[in-house]
């Protein structure tokens, strides 16, 4: 009899166990720092690239229901919105796990910013990464501008020229392509380094250690995400 109520108590506590696992994955690894939320985000990745990605499994209707009322990210993305670099798959991540922004060049307007703080702020995430990508076509357009661009792409190629400009003196007398690439890294950079300058919450979070912010590129032809210096 001991031994039966022994086996039945062990399998509540796996059973509460598994739940309590399924939760924490589920509402986006609440507490999670900022160097280890950088790591789930490599290593997500890396399953991205050898396809044995996991996150589909966890966007059930129980996964949903967990998240209805809360979330906390454990990781801010500004990323490009070019239809081939959405961050959820290319980082093997699920609901509720990275919260993200995306526009065009992966700048930051004054909404952008707001974006960003509050998730930094409010939902207490730790990491704030600034990813551009491979062959941006946003940044392409700004380096190639002749003239005043049409409507509001303007508002666009005017965050991203002060990268342009620096590229074209770096890879000054280099084909085409390698100004490109080495102003989309610049863009990047410039970007994650003016969070901070431009935004006093940000700033104070920073200070505290709160946060930490990277800039990043990301690789179309072989899937790959690798950290900009």
């Amino acid at each position: 009899m001991k031994s039966r109520n022994l086996t039945g108590t062990l399998a509540i506590v796996v059973a509460l166990l598994a739940a309590s696992v399924g939760l924490v994955f589920a509402s986006g690894s609440a507490g999670v720092g900022a160097d280890e939320a950088l790591q789930q985000l490599m290593d997500g990745n890396k399953r991205f690239v050898e396809a044995k990605m996991n996150s589909t499994s966890m966007c059930d209707a129980t996964a949903r229901g967990k998240l209805a009322k809360s979330q906390h990210p454990y990781a801010i993305i500004l990323s490009c919105s070019d239809s081939r670099v959405p961050p959820e798959l290319i980082f093997d991540q699920t609901l509720g796990e990275i919260f993200v922004i995306r526009v065009a060049g992966n700048v930051a307007d004054p909404v952008v910013l707001g974006s960003i703080e509050y998730a930094a702020e409010h939902l207490g995430s730790r990491l704030i990464m600034v990813l551009g990508h491979e062959r941006c076509g946003a940044v392409t357009a700004t380096v190639n501008a002749k003239g005043k661009p049409e409507g509001n792409i303007g508002a666009i190629v005017k965050a991203i020229e002060p990268a342009a400009k620096e590229a074209k003196k770096i890879a000054k007398g280099k084909p085409a392509e390698e100004v490109v690439e080495c102003a989309v890294d610049v863009n990047a950079k410039l970007v994650a380094a003016s969070l901070t300058k431009r935004s006093k919450v940000l700033a104070e979070e920073l200070k505290a250690g709160k946060v930490k912010v990277v800039a990043a590129k990301y690789d179309l032809d072989d899937g790959t995400v690798a950290l900009l210096k």
